[in-house]
């Protein structure tokens, strides 16, 4: 009896030949880093070098996040991907009434220069490849990050790294937005033009899959939204006057990998091809890395279970082979304990020592796209490529992404897609080991790492000193310039790197362009 895939699509017991009757090899595969990319964006891909092993991680104060990062890098891994907690995400200094409860808890505390120095403190930035988790206030850390270079003596042009920036999926699946769509995609080609200046090694967007398929999103949901957003700011882009090879080459992507390999593999293989047809047949790209799909892959949090959380090891390692039979560009391996709290020291080594033995002790990484011309991988990437650019031709018949996010539709997709999978869990058609099946009476005791609450009250007492240290009247003027600056169509970015210099905080300069651009409230919201 055949099975349907994530997408819905039907799997087959045996494939053959027939399943490609018809399919032009020339057309649908080509050469390994050649258009239109099914095999890859590179033409060695890992034969020469392996993905970048890049572990994302932060907690607490910014004291407690570096150590960890230098036990990462001793440990081996090959690039840093900083999480923020929940009131730097949304631009609240910790000691915001707001933010009460919440700092530290899911990401490292960020209110100032003070705290990113703390963070970086003994990591050479001319070394190490950074990629943080923000979006609404990416500027800020991106500016950040780029001061505490200056300090280090690194020149811009030598940082290299990403800000994942990519705002409009936050209206759709993870909710951590500030300003309303039309000035964050202004934002967002401020950023693009003054990376292109300033730091043009930075990738300036991470358009990213990841938390729409964590709220729920099918494969092909996952994928049609995602390049829906790209296809967004590519337009912004280029309607604030930017030649499209000039910021296209610094797009990279971020993604999910799930436990189902077949279509996992076949979902990555259908986002490269339908990218690098619409950037040469929308937008007329001529360089051929404007055509890439270069992308990040981060396994799937939400296939974690908290009951026996030891078998997550298994899931982590399947999850994290589906991504590198599917040629990503660097990749995050899960800690088995996630779904009970942030992760252990230990449990954080493992999860990059997992990376290693697929780099290392397979032979995955002997050739290029192992799955190349395989029946079942070759059909199924056909058809997610389909369902993709149907979903994809129904967000631009309402206008684009932005107009689709404003009537929800997006946000509908994928909630009616989490309720299926609920439902099929619930009644254990969806086995789940451990949860549904395989289960047992008495879990082994497990002890979790707990933040500190002393952390928020740490915090608070940082920004009073910060505050009666700092230059206040030229905080005020360096303020006044950015809402200046908001006001009007120059660049954010030069007079919000003057105001973090001069040590305002997160939270005031999110609240100065608050000021001006006000703040975002979801259609659904009552």
């Amino acid at each position: 009896m055949a099975r349907e895939s994530e997408s819905g699509l039907p799997i087959e017991p045996v494939y053959g030949p027939d399943a490609l009757d018809g399919w032009d090899p020339d057309q649908k595969l080509g050469e390994p880093g050649a258009y239109p990319f099914t095999r890859g964006v590179y033409p060695s891909m890992y034969t020469g070098r392996p993905w970048t092993m890049r572990q994302y991680a932060g907690f607490g104060t910014a004291v407690e996040s570096n150590a960890r990062y230098q036990q990462l890098i001793a440990n081996g891994t090959t690039g840093l991907s900083v999480a923020f907690d929940l009131p730097t995400q949304m631009g609240h200094d910790s000691d915001a009434p707001i933010a009460h409860g919440e700092v530290g808890k899911v990401g490292v505390a960020i209110d100032s220069i003070d705290d990113m120095r703390v963070l970086f403190d003994g990591i050479p930035l001319d070394k190490v490849s950074t990629s943080m988790t923000i979006n609404a206030p990416a500027a800020l850390l991106l500016l950040l990050y780029q001061l505490v270079g200056e300090e280090q003596g690194v020149p811009a042009d030598k940082l290299t790294g990403t800000i994942q920036n990519d705002v409009l999926k936050e209206y759709i699946a993870r909710g951590t937005y500030i300003f309303p769509p039309k000035p964050s995609l202004r934002l967002i080609a401020d950023i693009f033009k003054y990376c292109r200046a300033e730091i043009p090694k930075w990738n300036t967007i991470s358009i990213s899959g990841y938390h729409m398929a964590e709220a729920g999103a099918s494969p092909a949901q996952e994928i049609a939204f995602t390049l829906a957003d790209g296809i967004e700011y590519v337009r912004t882009a280029v309607a604030a006057g930017m030649d499209v090879d000039d910021f296209a080459p610094r797009l990279s992507f971020f993604f999910v990998a799930r436990t189902t390999i077949l279509e996992e593999v076949a979902k990555f293989r259908a986002a490269r091809r339908i990218w690098a047809r619409v950037m040469r047949e929308e937008f007329g790209a001529k360089d051929p890395k404007s055509l890439m799909l270069r992308f990040h892959t981060q396994t799937a949090g939400v296939q974690l279970t908290a009951q026996q959380p030891e078998v997550n090891l298994v899931r982590v390692a399947v999850q994290g082979l589906a991504a590198v039979l599917g040629g990503t560009q660097s990749l995050h391996t899960n800690s088995f304990d996630e779904a009970i709290a942030l992760p252990t020291d230990k449990s954080a080594r493992l999860a990059l020592r997992t990376q290693q033995v697929l780099a290392y002790e397979t032979d995955v990484t002997a050739t290029v796209d192992p799955f190349a011309g395989s029946y079942v991988v070759e059909k199924m990437t056909d058809g997610v490529e389909a369902a993709a650019l149907e979903l994809m031709a129904r967000v631009e018949d309402m206008g684009g992404a932005v107009a689709a996010i404003e009537r929800g539709f997006q946000k509908d997709e994928i909630e009616r897609s989490a309720y299926r999978i609920a439902q099929e869990t619930d009644s254990g058609e969806r086995v789940v080991v451990g949860v549904n099946r395989y289960t047992i009476d008495v879990e082994e005791p497990y002890e979790p790492l707990r933040v500190d609450p002393a952390i928020e009250a740490q915090q608070a007492d940082r920004l009073g000193r910060l505050r009666a240290e700092r230059d206040q009247a030229a905080v005020h003027a360096a303020l006044a310039a950015l809402r200046k600056a908001a006001e009007g169509t120059d660049n954010v970015l030069y007079p919000m790197k003057d105001a973090l210099k001069a040590r305002a905080t997160v939270g005031e300069v999110c609240d100065a362009l608050r000021g001006v651009w006000g703040t975002y409230v979801p259609v659904n919201a009552f």
